[in-house]
């Protein structure tokens, strides 16, 4: 996070509509999921968050770089990192509604995020000897969430399946939809209405499974 925000190449102020789109698309799909958790008997602090919070980071900034080229990824910088904060604020409180401040304020998605922001539209930008290994040691950190992913996925039950079919399908459907909606009241160019679609379209993000867990 940290890294992508203080990027040269990432001009923050311009990228405001998609900064506020994440907002709206990331909400709204909380509340078009919130019903279908009800009429399925699933606890909604379970089931709502992944429908919210989508795989924008280590799936998405590499399908906008190949749809969109370094445009697309400044874009979807935006939506990852402002899905992000809600997600370690707005999304930790659905989770556990006794997530204590303090313990978000030592977050490091939510520090990385303000300080990426300030860095970013100061004009301030980490030296290279900085931000390369920074850069590397963040890359890192993807196949690590996998991994433990994969240990806890000894948990899962057959009959946990068809809750699962239902959140992916209703996580890329309400996405698209609140996605297809904002488009036409906020500003954007071409290459943004592009990638609100490609925002709303991609699944749950791995970062579900490590705040579920934390909050057991």
């Amino acid at each position: 996070v940290l890294t992508h925000l203080s990027d040269k190449s990432v001009d923050l102020v311009s990228l405001w509509p998609l900064a506020v789109t994440s907002v709206l698309v990331v909400l709204g799909s909380g509340l078009i999921a919130w019903p279908f958790a009800k009429l399925s008997g699933q606890n909604p602090r379970t089931f709502v968050p992944p429908m919210m919070f989508n795989n924008c980071g280590n799936m998405g900034l590499p399908l906008a770089l190949f749809a969109f080229g370094a445009p697309g990824v400044a874009g979807m910088v935006a939506l990852f990192t402002t899905s992000n904060l809600l997600h370690f604020t707005v999304g930790a409180f659905i989770v556990n509604k006794h997530a204590e401040l303090k313990l978000l304020a030592k977050s490091p998605m939510i520090w990385a995020t303000v300080i990426g922001a300030a860095l970013g539209l100061t004009g301030t930008h980490l030296p290279d000897s900085v931000h390369a290994p920074m850069k590397m040691v963040g890359d890192c950190t993807i196949p690590v969430m996998l991994l433990s992913l994969g240990v806890r996925m000894l948990d899962v039950k057959r009959r946990d399946f068809s809750h699962s079919l239902l959140g992916a399908a209703i996580c890329p459907l309400s996405g698209l939809l609140v996605a297809g909606l904002v488009v036409h009241w906020l500003p954007m160019d071409k290459t943004q209405i592009g990638l609100v679609y490609l925002f709303g379209a991609l699944p749950p993000a791995v970062l579900n499974f490590l705040v579920a867990d934390y909050y057991k």
